[in-house]
């Protein structure tokens, strides 16, 4: 089945990562930077190129927010739980694991996998039903940052962390009642960060495996932060206490 990565960033990337893509469109009067980069690697990478009026573009896409180019490419495939514990060992790191309980909108999945990515994590876990899944809206989120970091589907997310906990990995639960603040918890070695679904939070199952709850202080009125947001956070603390602890 045929996908669309839509967006400069994330076409680009996809090309970088080798990702099978099937052909390319472009805006037909596009001469920018990226996109001459663009069609240049499509090209020498053997990608057929079409240049096409902007109304075939607007029409094609998925996103509204095309920047002019859009791949026809292979499905995104999923990883397995085995490849993200690779991908720390690796890296020479105890792993980092996002485990997402029930986030369904794409956009805040793009945007997690991007933060994701870009603090060192080690790879994503989320649930086959009621989760948002890869998409062309996911990719243009995350700004090309799906092709670099793995990906698991699981069909019990509660079966997934008991196996992972085996492995010696300490799951820490971010909600809005958490038993402690993030920065007063134990956040070195092994860990999986866990974030519910927008809100509705954390399931009962899965917050039962995790082995601490903790919240985010807030400050101002509102009660609560989008999960994108907490999920930067706690994940960008994981990284300061690392590299604390490597000093």
């Amino acid at each position: 089945m045929a996908e669309q990565i839509e967006g400069r960033n994330p076409v680009l990337e996809a090309l970088r990562a080798g990702h099978p893509i099937n052909k390319v469109y472009v805006f037909q009067n596009g001469k920018s930077g990226p996109m001459r980069t663009i069609i240049e690697l499509a090209r020498k990478k053997g990608i057929p190129v079409h240049p096409v009026a902007a109304q075939v573009l607007d029409r094609m896409a998925a996103t509204r927010n095309h920047q002019g180019v859009i791949a026809v490419a292979a499905e995104w495939k999923y990883a397995s739980i085995d490849q993200i514990l690779h991908n720390s060992t690796l890296n020479n790191e105890p792993p980092l694991i996002v485990v997402l309980d029930g986030v369904e909108d794409p956009q805040n999945l793009g945007s997690i996998i991007r933060s994701a990515e870009a603090a060192g994590a080690h790879g994503i876990i989320i649930p086959e039903r009621r989760a948002a899944g890869l998409t062309a809206t996911v990719s243009r989120a995350s700004a090309g940052a799906v092709e670099y970091l793995p990906i698991a589907r699981v069909t019990n997310l509660t079966k997934t962390i008991r196996e992972l906990k085996k492995a010696g990995l300490w799951f820490t639960g971010i909600e809005t009642n958490g038993e402690i603040e993030l920065y007063q918890a134990d956040l070195s070695g092994a860990i999986g960060l866990v974030l519910g679904g927008e809100g509705r939070g954390i399931s009962r199952l899965v917050a039962e495996e995790c082995d601490q709850i903790v919240k985010l202080p807030l400050w101002g009125r509102v009660n609560s932060l989008n999960v994108s947001v907490a999920a930067g956070i706690a994940l960008y603390e994981v990284r300061r206490v690392r590299t604390n602890i490597a000093k």
